[in-house]
């Protein structure tokens, strides 16, 4: 990965994002609360927790499913390791490591907290496998906010994003409502590719975040 984005473009961006960075948090407010309005509770499917797939091999229930989280393990080690052990990624900024390192360490979770979940799939085990999954989904988002438009305004994605996670679970659990949850999804398909045409990148082999919530959005079609 190597540095791309010169230096007065950089500065522009930053100057335009910076002055209109409440007008920002108020519309993103708006359009979250205006979704909340208009659009119906959406409970949790009965057949949640029935799966394709329940066959038992070696007394492991749902084997199939437990198993397959094993590639996120290996990534999100093995990236978590690349990412703070002599910046191997090559990023600049400090905090920007640091989104990906909090991305990395969602995705090693998920192999722990999905596992968990399809051992005994219930309502209450439902909690660890979607927040690693979230932490990760908010980490990756705060990471390209960083890089496309402000090391301050990322970092405070990252950690206002992740206090929206556990408000999203609660909410959840309390009144047994996917609407917040749908939209850690939803967003981030939508606002990066916007993002990643409309700003210029700061590094090379940018279309790979195309590539990525593309597959992305594909999987999701695949899980309905």
């Amino acid at each position: 990965m190597e540095l791309f984005f010169p230096a007065n473009d950089e500065t522009h961006h930053k100057r335009i994002f910076r002055g209109n960075r409440l007008h920002i948090c108020v519309g993103a407010f708006l359009v979250w609360l205006s979704f909340m309005l208009v659009t119906p509770r959406i409970p949790h499917s009965p057949s949640l927790h029935v799966f394709a797939d329940m066959r038992n091999f070696l007394g492991v229930p749902n084997t199939l499913n437990v198993i397959s989280n094993f590639p996120f393990l290996v990534v999100g080690v093995v990236g978590l390791v690349l990412c703070l052990h002599g910046n191997c990624f090559g990023i600049s900024l400090k905090w920007e490591v640091w989104g990906w390192a909090f991305f990395y360490m969602g995705i090693t979770a998920i192999a722990f907290g999905s596992s968990y979940y399809h051992l005994k799939p219930d309502d209450s085990r439902l909690l660890w496998d979607r927040l690693p999954m979230m932490i990760a989904i908010t980490s990756l988002f705060s990471s390209f906010v960083i890089e496309r438009m402000d090391e301050r305004i990322g970092v405070t994605c990252l950690f206002s994003l992740h206090l929206v996670v556990l408000f999203s679970i609660l909410y959840e659990r309390i009144f047994d409502d996917l609407r917040v949850y749908l939209m850690f999804h939803i967003i981030p398909c939508v606002a990066i590719p916007m993002m990643a045409f409309m700003l210029p990148p700061k590094y090379t082999h940018s279309r790979f975040w195309f590539w990525a919530a593309g597959f992305y959005v594909l999987a999701k079609f695949e899980a309905c």
